[in-house]
């Protein structure tokens, strides 16, 4: 009996601007936030009994959610495979990086731009490009419907524009 094929890791495809955002949030994090945590422990720990020191337990708390978080950015940078949607400018499909309106069933307009899994901003419209909405987008032009399925059912967008940047 053969083993089952591993899972090929899912690329992590990403704007400029995300990987910009990324690197300074990893910045912030080593040289603004964990030095200054740092110095509060060393402060909390010279006042005695760390068991009931708030100071220093709040401390190492945070200082290990900012360790864990510092393993993942550098994670993620080092797999980072940036794509630039200005380079796609000249292109009559829609690909990563790029803005789209759609219009849902209701005619209810929606505007998306496809980007990487950590730049999603849902309240900015950016979404996955492996998200339902965005795999449905991806490779489709000006005028073509879409059937994506979503948690509340099927649904059907046409697709109205796209820009890149």
């Amino acid at each position: 009996m053969s083993s089952p094929e591993p899972k090929k890791p899912v690329k992590n495809y990403i704007t400029p601007e995300g990987f910009a955002r990324l690197r300074e949030e990893l910045r912030r994090l080593l040289y603004d936030e964990r030095p200054k945590l740092l110095q509060v422990i060393q402060w909390a720990a010279g006042n005695g009994d760390r068991s009931e020191n708030g100071d220093y337990i709040y401390g190492k708390r945070r200082l290990r959610e900012i360790d864990r978080r510092v393993h993942f950015i550098n994670q993620r940078l080092d797999a980072a495979e940036m794509v630039d949607p200005k380079l796609h400018t000249l292109s009559d499909k829609i690909l990563f990086g790029a803005w789209v309106e759609i219009e849902d069933e209701a005619r209810q307009t929606r505007r998306y731009r496809i980007v990487g899994v950590d730049e999603v901003n849902a309240a900015q419209g950016e979404i996955s490009w492996i998200s339902p909405i965005g795999k449905g987008l991806l490779g489709k032009k000006i005028g073509d419907e879409i059937t994506v399925k979503l948690p509340r059912g099927e649904e059907v967008f046409i697709i109205l524009s796209f820009k890149y940047g």
